[in-house]
């Protein structure tokens, strides 16, 4: 049932924000130039590694991710509308629209056993730690959260979610933890 849902979800959603997507992709050429969409390998079900989509938010050269961050890139990752590639992703299957966020693969050798469990479900768009702070979290509590929705998922507590993540997004609350341009890189438990 789930997996209908998000495919009816991403589909419905890529048709609608199709305009939305447009703009900011003609934006992303015209303020950071090609490419327009940021490709990473994360790990996703089963730590099945896939190809993750994202609107590019920062320039090339060296230096911090925040340093990087582009002016148009800050205000893409503030709505979050540098995530809405990723319907793509729930679309083909690598993601859900609600389950743990799909981190770097690098992390995959740094989770103790239960934090590894995340990877249990697909990952999704927005989760409970993204709704329960974002990036504005450390990392044992953002992990906790990523289990224990693993642990107690539903249709129900999915719909709490989403509800919660429109409202977030609006306000545009946690984007990134002090001083970084998301969050701080994960270095194990």
């Amino acid at each position: 049932m789930k997996r209908v849902v998000d495919v009816l979800i991403s589909a419905a959603g890529m048709v609608v924000l199709s305009p939305i997507m447009i703009v900011v992709a003609i934006a992303v050429r015209r303020t950071m130039g090609s490419p327009v969409l940021f490709r990473q390998e994360r790990p996703g079900l089963g730590g099945q590694v896939f190809t993750m989509f994202k609107f590019r938010t920062m320039g090339d050269g060296s230096g911090s991710d925040e340093e990087r961050l582009a002016g148009s890139g800050r205000f893409l990752r503030s709505t979050s509308l540098d995530e809405l590639p990723e319907l793509f992703n729930v679309l083909r299957g690598d993601m859900s629209i609600v389950g743990p966020r799909p981190l770097l693969v690098e992390y995959l050798p740094l989770y103790s056993p239960r934090q590894a469990r995340r990877h249990d479900v697909r990952p999704g768009l927005t989760g409970l730690a993204q709704v329960s702070g974002r990036n504005d979290t450390t990392w044992p509590d953002r992990l906790d959260l990523d289990v224990q929705y693993v642990e107690t998922r539903s249709m129900l507590l999915d719909l709490r979610i989403i509800a919660i993540t429109i409202s977030k997004v609006l306000r545009r609350e946690g984007v990134a933890a002090p001083g970084e341009a998301t969050m701080a890189r994960f270095t194990g438990s």
